[in-house]
């Protein structure tokens, strides 16, 4: 009999790959995540093709792109019955195990109405048991924890205000209200490990999520004050905010809806100085070393319990941040800090170790190379493809060249600020992005907004997409962008076929 499988899935919000390797990996330190890397292989051109943090989450697990699974927004439900991982592997005896969120929006027409399940957009996919729920809207467990641990607080949303000392006014390095040893990290971290603790005899699967470094930007102390804000650089922008949104109409809207003061509650005239972004950055940082130290705990569980040579470990992000490049913050953004995440994946058994791959992978990728690495077979509605070759040092000779993500920029309910800047209606307020090497293709639904063809200049990407020069490159792109978007449209019941002798598929993989 072979031995059970264990499967650690961590996803970590809004965690830059730049945190890793790239800009920001020498100003912070991440030893845990950097000794998995040691012990794994770390994919260096890994997207996520969909943001938010709810569609990205879809695209995750469901293994499709958001054109596909079409829940392109947080709060848009995702339809009932699509595959995902934790369905899949139910199917081969696995139970999955939900510690944190996946901002799954369930689909209304499987609920009643007053269904409570239809008024967050937090809720877990199915498939999944939700061990301790740790949502951002809500998290109740770890704010009762804290009312027991004699903490006062009168709103939830006291807990993401920097506290300042008495008769001072609040800064962005003050620490949260709570100690370290009770923050959300700690706490999620705890239940993982108390819960998994008699678990170490079994096979199971478990999908760790971590909201930090995810905004408000407040840490407990000593991580609000981790990283000297002196030491790091500068965001990478061209020189004022209005340049930057002089270089397309949809900037404009993107660069007004999100400010340093929209990262942090409590400082509504935070200004864009140089001295609150690089503020702010140390204090991402900070709590993007905080996940660190309590992946580290993880590790060692792992270790000391026997099970760290037979698990199966993926860490990744969910999005990427702006963090001030471009002057711009958050995620609903085209360029690549908002779309580039790191990867990493530990493969038991493997004699590859502290490798890094640079062939371009996407966050749909993630799923259904889980699936095979269990024996199972990655249904057709999955867009990805698995890993598994390249972890094993093989670049299959029809591997992609590019990578594809998309983002919706509408708001159903009320007009987005998109669309009170750009004129743009409800299904033509999304835009579709093509990466290769040395250019970006966006690509609007919007007939009023013109495509951009981004390259690196001078360490900035710029647009090209006017220069007669690139017309070859902009008509290349724009058709690889469309056959892209045919060949994956959805083939969940494409490679099916009804006949005589009963129903006979096609697999895709």
């Amino acid at each position: 009999m072979s031995a059970p499988q264990k499967i650690l899935f961590i996803v970590i919000d809004q965690l830059r790959a730049d945190c890793l390797t790239g800009d920001l990996a020498a100003y912070v330190d991440l030893p845990n995540m950097r000794s998995l890397m040691a012990d794994g292989v770390t994919f260096t051109r890994h997207f996520s093709v969909a943001n938010p943090c709810g569609p990205s989450r879809a695209s995750i697990l469901t293994g499709q792109y958001a054109m596909n699974h079409r829940s392109v927004r947080n709060g848009t439900p995702l339809a009932q019955g699509t595959p995902n991982l934790a369905t899949e592997l139910r199917r081969n005896g696995h139970q999955p195990l939900l510690f944190g969120y996946t901002d799954t929006s369930l689909d209304p027409r499987a609920y009643l109405p007053d269904d409570p399940a239809l008024t967050s957009y937090e809720m877990p996919m199915p498939g999944f048991d939700e061990v301790v729920e740790m949502r951002m809207e809500r998290s109740m467990p770890w704010r009762g924890y804290l009312r027991g641990k004699g903490y006062a607080f009168a709103d939830y949303a006291d807990l993401y205000r920097p506290a300042a000392p008495p008769g001072r006014a609040p800064r962005v390095d003050d620490p949260a209200i709570y100690a370290a040893e009770d923050s959300d990290t700690a706490f999620l971290t705890d239940s993982f490990l108390s819960h998994m603790a008699d678990r170490t005899g079994e096979g199971w699967f478990a999908h760790l999520t971590y909201i930090r470094p995810h905004p408000p930007l407040v840490a407990p102390a000593p991580y609000n004050r981790m990283v000297d804000p002196a030491t790091l650089p500068l965001p990478r922008r061209l020189e004022t905010p209005a340049d930057e949104a002089a270089q397309h109409p949809f900037f404009a809207p993107s660069l007004a809806g999100a400010t340093p003061a929209s990262m942090v509650h409590g400082l509504s005239e935070l200004t864009a100085s140089d001295a609150n972004v690089q503020a702010l950055r140390a204090v991402y940082l900070g709590l993007a070393a905080e996940v660190d130290h309590h992946i580290g705990r993880v590790s060692e569980w792992l270790k000391r319990s026997g099970q760290y040579e037979d698990t199966l470990i993926v860490l990744t992000a969910d999005h990427g941040e702006m963090l001030g490049d471009r002057h711009a913050w958050g995620k609903m953004n085209v360029h690549d800090a908002a779309f580039h995440t790191p990867l990493i994946v530990r493969l038991p058994g493997a004699s590859r170790r502290g490798v890094q791959v640079d062939a371009p992978t996407e966050s749909i990728d993630i799923a259904p190379t889980i699936l095979e690495w269990t024996g199972a077979v990655p249904p057709n509605s999955m867009d990805g493809h698995s890993l598994l070759p390249l972890l094993r040092g093989d670049v299959p000779k029809d591997w992609r060249s590019c990578t594809y993500s998309e983002l919706d920029f509408g708001n159903p309910l009320a007009p987005s600020p998109w669309q009170v800047a750009l004129g743009t209606d409800i299904c033509a307020s999304n835009l579709a992005i093509l990466r290769e090497e040395h250019l970006t293709l966006v690509e609007f639904a919007a007939d009023t907004l013109p495509p951009m063809l981004l390259k690196m200049q001078g360490g900035l990407a710029r647009d090209v997409a006017h220069q007669p020069e690139h017309a070859v490159d902009l008509a290349r792109m724009t058709r690889t962008m469309l056959r892209h978007r045919m060949r994956h449209m959805d083939q969940t019941l494409a490679l099916d076929a009804i006949t005589a002798s009963g129903p006979q598929q096609h697999m895709r993989h």
